[in-house]
């Protein structure tokens, strides 16, 4: 083992990233993050996974033409009814 390292050039973040995917800082209501806890915990699978899929659904859902675009409030309307249905 060397008494010193070169971390001149060293980048922060993953090694390698995940082709198709960005990293973000996102700002989520502490009950939204416990419900999706529990059901990724029921599931056996992760919680960012779930609220990935759950955002791709609504995408999906109103990516027709005459579709309005997805807004915070209409988010808002989506996980409060995941919330509600659990």
């Amino acid at each position: 083992m060397r008494k010193e390292y070169d971390f001149s050039k060293g980048k922060r973040g993953a090694v390698l990233p995940s082709a198709g995917k960005t990293r973000i800082t996102i700002m989520l209501d502490d009950d939204v993050i416990a419900f999706f806890r529990a059901r990724a915990e029921a599931a056996g699978g992760g919680y960012q996974t779930l609220i990935n899929s759950a955002l791709r659904a609504v995408a999906v859902q109103s990516s027709g033409k005459d579709s309005e675009p997805l807004t915070v409030a209409r988010l808002r309307e989506v996980l409060r009814e995941e919330l509600h249905t659990a």
